[in-house]
């Protein structure tokens, strides 16, 4: 079927653009999300009275995208998974995963707007391509590192092993210092019962 497109489509054309596409295609997609109209008189028309608004309306889209490339590539973009001791993820990371991981940073990115050739099942750093608009990609720094259960999703294992240091470090100062305590007490006792011993001796010697 013949369509007038009313907005760039990547591998397909520009706006005014007559082009053939399959029914399916133009029926369930272009037609139904405002892509592309039917090439009809009235509406060959009515383009042509709109044509102007809609490049101004495609370049504003475009503009906007560009912003938020920009934000992409300043941000960082870390997921946190479960993995073995040896770096292989159980599970692994979609694009989906990366756009919620976005998404809590408020930078809002759609998931197929992610390239990610196959998910990744390795710990490590790696660059997404991210294509938000035809004209418009970046790229994305994604760090997928290690965390328990409790801290999938999450960044708080960052702080973890310095409270846990400091934690340990002071149950051994308590430890140490109880133990001074205790073992200065039965020391103590110990040469009390020591000497007790000894003077019970000499009395009985000297009786004799």
């Amino acid at each position: 079927m013949k369509l007038l497109l009313q907005r760039n489509i990547e591998k397909l054309g520009n706006i005014g653009d007559i082009v053939e596409v399959a029914a399916g295609y133009g029926r369930n997609y272009l037609l139904p999300q405002g892509l592309a109209v039917e090439v009809t008189a009235d509406n060959v028309n009515r383009f042509e009275g709109m044509r102007r608004r809609l490049i101004a309306l495609e370049q504003e889209t475009k503009e906007k995208f560009e912003v938020l490339a920009k934000e992409i590539e300043k941000a960082s973009c870390t997921v946190v998974t479960n993995a073995s001791e040896e770096g292989h993820l159980y599970g692994s990371v979609s694009a989906r995963d990366i756009a919620a991981q976005f998404a809590a940073e408020d930078i809002e990115v759609e998931p197929k707007s992610i390239l990610l050739p196959e998910p990744i099942k390795e710990l490590g750093i790696y660059m997404v391509r991210v294509r938000l608009h035809p004209d418009v990609e970046c790229e994305a720094k994604v760090w997928v590192v290690k965390g328990d259960e409790s801290q999938v999703g999450s960044m708080d294992f960052l702080n973890e092993g310095e409270e846990a240091d400091a934690d340990d470090s002071a149950a051994v100062e308590d430890a140490t210092v109880e133990g001074t305590e205790d073992g200065g007490a039965e020391d103590s006792e110990g040469v009390a019962g020591a000497d007790g011993s000894e003077d019970e001796g000499e009395a009985g010697t000297d009786e004799d």
